[in-house]
């Protein structure tokens, strides 16, 4: 189920302010009934949703694209600032493809955007690895390294958030890996892997410790690299990639209906735990600390959550 004004924004040219205002202008209908709050869920899958008398067909089918994000553009479709965002650089095309995470203004690298919601939010919601390289003010100082190790718990998450960010707390999960390229006193660089994407959680995860993030570049996500992709540029996902994301969305989709046939036989008693479909088909998280500085990035055996992109870290 989605948001009506979602729909309409991920499977036609429409953006999403142009399809609240063409719901509440009253040109939409679902299954023959104007329908005027942009909030109406719907099932994709099933929704018969017309607006100014064309009807919107999702597909089974969907375009997964890799960009090469700049610095200096944001992660949405329009800007009330009019500060330039990814919509003014790609094609015309993809227009309507969902960004698959976020990056913000000042962060560059991989971005993955596709045409089907269902793909951008199992990704998004995933557990799957993200690579990335940052270059942070001042030393990597054992604090760093042991909360790196084992995870954060911060009551107020407020330093490296946006300048009007709310003050809150924040948790942050352990790394999955980390390396310490560079320690040069004045400045050093990482290369971190992390399963959650969090706004601007490496940015306040350092920021906490007293460390700006100078420059941050995302390097990869669940396997899918760059592949020296020029900076602006796109690029389709490869044969191999699609057949290992497919093969991960069709985990996702058996371990859901698992769930539903076990909740129809014993439903689930009060108080427990939600079902978290990744946990179906990956392995447990382990309990060992991830990489120090001083150990070959990309060696670990444990893998947090099955990659859809064979292969281990490239050097």
């Amino acid at each position: 189920m989605m948001r009506l004004n979602k729909f309409i924004a991920h499977y036609s040219t429409y953006s999403r302010r142009e399809a609240d205002q063409a719901i509440l202008d009253g040109y939409v209908r679902i299954d023959g009934e104007i329908e005027t709050n942009p909030a109406t869920q719907v099932d994709e899958r099933h929704a018969n949703v017309m607006i100014s008398g064309n009807k919107i067909t999702p597909t089974d089918q969907f375009t997964v694209i890799v960009y090469n994000k700049p610095r200096g553009e944001l992660v949405t479709k329009k800007d009330p600032q009019g500060r330039k965002t990814i919509y003014d650089s790609l094609a015309k095309q993809y227009r309507h493809y969902i960004p698959i995470g976020r990056l913000d203004f000042a962060s560059e690298g991989l971005l993955l955007l596709t045409d089907a919601s269902r793909v951008a939010t199992a990704l998004m919601t995933s557990k799957m690895e993200r690579v990335y390289k940052i270059k942070i003010k001042g030393p990597v100082t054992e604090a760093m390294k042991v909360a790196m190790g084992e995870g954060l718990e911060l009551e107020d998450a407020s330093a490296g958030a946006h300048e009007h960010a709310e003050a809150g707390p924040m948790s942050f999960a352990p790394f999955y890996a980390y390396q310490v390229q560079k320690d040069q006193g004045d400045y050093s660089v990482l290369k971190v892997a992390i399963g959650e994407g969090q706004n601007r959680e490496l940015r306040r995860f350092f920021a906490h410790f007293g460390a700006e993030v100078v420059d941050l570049k995302r390097l990869s996500f669940g396997g899918i690299d760059l592949n020296n992709l020029p900076t602006g540029k796109v690029r389709f996902l490869e044969r191999s990639e699609y057949a290992s994301l497919r093969e991960f969305l069709d985990a996702l989709e058996k371990a859901e209906k698992q769930k539903q046939k076990s909740e129809k036989k014993a439903p689930r008693a009060e108080g427990k735990s939600e079902f978290k479909p990744a946990k179906t088909f990956t392995k447990e998280k382990s309990k060992a600390k991830p990489k120090s500085s001083n150990e070959p990035f990309g060696t670990n055996k444990y893998k947090p959550e099955k990659k859809f992109a064979k292969g281990e870290h490239k050097k």
